[in-house]
């Protein structure tokens, strides 16, 4: 795997006035979860238990954080990890490739390979 290579799982869920983000980390487990094996923890697959917000700008644009005003607007409740469930269950997933880079590893010392 080269450098920066890796895959991003998020769910999405389009709220009444913004959309919300949970990163998350092992698919596969979600997709279990998801189909009623509550026996998973979501520490097993939910990668911080943040929600994020993109200020109606869908998956894509600016991540912040979520505030507990808009939470509770949107999920009637504060509470992170309910609100993180309703998300889970409601949203899509979407999974986004992350390509390599290539290139020199530092570029103050390529000047040094030439001599």
């Amino acid at each position: 795997m080269t450098r920066g290579e890796t895959t991003q799982s998020k769910v999405h869920l389009k709220g009444r006035n913004d959309d919300f983000l949970v990163f998350v980390d092992d698919v596969e487990q979600y997709q279990k979860w998801l189909k009623g094996d509550t026996s998973i923890p979501l520490a097993q697959f939910v990668s911080s238990f943040k929600i994020f917000l993109t200020h109606k700008q869908g998956t894509q644009g600016t991540y912040d954080t979520a505030p507990k005003a808009t939470l509770a607007a949107e999920f009637d409740t504060e509470d992170e990890n309910e609100v993180i469930k309703k998300i889970l269950e409601r949203g899509t997933m979407q999974t986004m490739e992350m390509p390599g880079r290539q290139g020199v590893t530092n570029d103050s010392m390529s000047s040094m390979k030439t001599r």
